[in-house]
């Protein structure tokens, strides 16, 4: 160990940039439990750093023995140099540096104390990344492992983007710049590994809140955002200041900024969807759709909207993706029907919920006959065959007629 161990504390919280005044506490505790093991409470042992000599020194009461063998003893002889009137069994005071002990002491100091400042360093270490985490960075692509994720050179570290946090069809090569959004810090050993996300929805609102400036100064807020990472995302604001127009402050001037978000997320689509008190409104901005007959909200956990067909084929989107995000958006099941669907829906209901003999022409008998065949309900007569019916006890070709036109007009 340096012979100015003072020195050697600064110079390395300044490599290292760890507090030098944590350092000389690792130190002091580390010289003092070494010592510990060797001493006892009765020798009142005491370590403090000689900032004056750059050094650590060390306090403690030796018992004076006839021959010395003990860390914490000191012979009769030795200690009548330092008090003329010692006795055997009396507890002289004793200073010394570190380096003044055995080389297998300060060899264990050494150690102790390595190993107590690389945990420091891993700590910092740690809590700088941790700094990073829920921020969006960059870096450049430095390899493929074998598991198909992306390995990335962020200055500071290796980040790591998996597989399941890329979004698929979007490929990079090596060489190439990429950002994402951090969304853990991995420790294993001694080695950090930060990992990354492009299909975060965090990652669409990062993009925004650094695109938008509205969204950075308060006067809209970002309330939830749904995502089909690649395809679609849906980003639901609230306006906290009546001036602003949320939309048009999103899409910026002729959509430049809506255009540099998309860039970022390989042409995804974004839609914009603000907040609105009324839920029947909610749905309907939800989806996107401008136009709609109908909006019924069933005690806040269903929707059901009426609207043209043409609409509704917009409403539901590609594979059913927009109604399922504005499903998730809202929180609330939604069902979409053009008014022809809604009626005949409707109609359905009824029939269900109908007792046959609720049928005009449906007499005790042949209601008899109808249960007995086991159709209970005027839709179980509406989905019947002529020949199924008319082979009924008592219901003829006529009979069976008129039960199926009085179901379908019931």
């Amino acid at each position: 160990m340096s012979a100015n161990i003072m020195d050697a504390v600064l110079k390395l919280a300044a490599i290292k940039q760890l507090d030098k005044d944590r350092i000389q506490v690792i130190i002091e505790e580390a010289i003092f439990s070494t010592l510990e093991k060797r001493l006892g409470p009765e020798n009142e042992l005491e370590v403090y750093s000689d900032e004056e000599r750059g050094t650590f020194k060390v306090k403690y009461l030796c018992k004076v023995v006839e021959v010395e063998e003990n860390l914490g003893e000191i012979a009769l002889a030795s200690a009548r140099l330092i008090d003329a009137d010692a006795q055997l069994d009396d507890m002289l005071p004793r200073e010394m540096s570190l380096q003044e002990f055995e080389p297998k002491l300060v060899k264990n100091a050494q150690r102790i104390i390595q190993e107590k400042i690389k945990a420091l360093e891993d700590e910092k270490i740690q809590n700088d990344y941790n700094k990073l985490k829920d921020t969006v960075v960059m870096g450049r692509i430095r390899s493929v492992d074998e598991n198909m994720g992306y390995r990335i050179d962020i200055s500071r570290t290796d980040a790591l983007l998996p597989r399941e946090e890329q979004i698929e069809n979007e490929f990079y090569r090596v060489g190439e710049n990429i950002r994402a959004y951090v969304v853990n810090i991995r420790s294993h050993q001694s080695h950090i590994t930060i990992i990354l996300s492009r299909t975060n929805p965090e990652f669409v609102k990062k993009l925004f809140e650094a695109e938008i400036p509205e969204i950075a100064e308060g006067k809209i807020q970002i309330r939830k955002i749904v995502r089909d990472p690649g395809t679609r995302t849906k980003i639901e604001l609230g306006v906290l200041d009546p001036k602003v127009d949320p939309i048009g402050a999103c899409i910026g001037p002729k959509g430049t900024r809506i255009d540099g978000i998309r860039r970022e997320l390989h042409n995804e689509q974004i839609d914009i969807v603000v907040h609105n008190d009324d839920v029947e409104q909610m749905v309907q901005n939800a989806l996107g759709v401008e136009e709609v007959y109908n909006v019924i909200v069933d005690r806040g956990r269903a929707a059901t909207v009426i609207m043209s067909e043409e609409n509704k084929v917009i409403a539901i989107g590609k594979q059913g993706k927009n109604v399922k995000l504005a499903a998730k958006l809202i929180g609330m099941k939604i069902d979409i029907y053009t008014k022809h669907e809604y009626e005949e829906k409707m109609a359905k209901d009824r029939r269900t919920i109908s007792h046959v003999d609720e049928l005009d022409g449906v007499t005790p008998k042949i209601a008899e006959s109808l249960k007995n065949a086991g159709y209970t309900s005027v839709q179980d007569i509406y989905s019947a065959t002529l020949d199924e019916l008319q082979g009924l006890d008592g219901v003829g070709l006529k009979t069976a007629e008129r039960l199926k036109e009085a179901a379908k007009h019931f």
